[in-house]
């Protein structure tokens, strides 16, 4: 078994740029989030507080679109949810260790605090630490998965490949503590 690397902040920082991504800070620690269900947040219900993407926001993974489909659905969802908080700051899943320079999913996830540079792009940045697993089920093509909460842990997102080779953004919301 090949031993864990952990990356340090400016590498990190380094890796999240393309993306559009300001790093802030690692989360020290699990960030408050809304009540999940025990399938995680694509198993919440709407009466759980789970809202999903509109239609139009829907892409299939080889979708000439998916680009402007998934960006778009999940800076609409981003900005009707309160995502941001007055900083413009949100907190995104990242892996903390990497070896050999290759994503290493499971067990070593952790967070970040970052904001939205003017440019971003999740899709067409194709930055390694959001590359679905299970799009390569479906294509070769670059697709990416990841998890975001609003600071205050109030809402948690979640653009993520579905099992008929579709990708789409979720939000699941909990009661915003004052």
């Amino acid at each position: 078994m090949v031993g864990f690397v952990p990356l340090d902040d400016t590498e990190l920082a380094a890796l999240l740029a393309p993306a559009g991504l300001r790093f802030l800070a690692r989360v020290r620690g699990e960030p408050a989030m809304p009540p999940l269900p025990p399938g995680g947040a694509a198993s919440a219900l709407p009466a759980q507080g789970r809202h999903d993407a509109r239609a139009h926001e829907v892409a299939a993974v080889d979708a000439p679109d998916l680009a402007d489909r998934v960006n778009a659905g999940w800076f609409r969802m981003a900005k009707e949810f309160r995502l941001f908080d007055g900083r413009d700051e949100f907190v995104i899943g990242v892996d903390r260790a990497a070896t050999n320079g290759e994503r290493f999913g499971g067990t070593r996830h952790g967070w970040a605090r970052v904001r939205l540079r003017e440019e971003w792009d999740f899709v067409r940045s194709e930055v390694e630490l959001f590359r679905s697993a299970m799009a390569g089920l479906f294509t070769e093509r670059y697709v990416p998965e990841f998890t975001v909460l609003a600071g205050d842990g109030h809402v948690l997102m979640n653009t993520t490949v579905w099992g008929d080779g579709t990708v789409s953004t979720l939000a699941v919301r909990g009661p915003r503590v004052p």
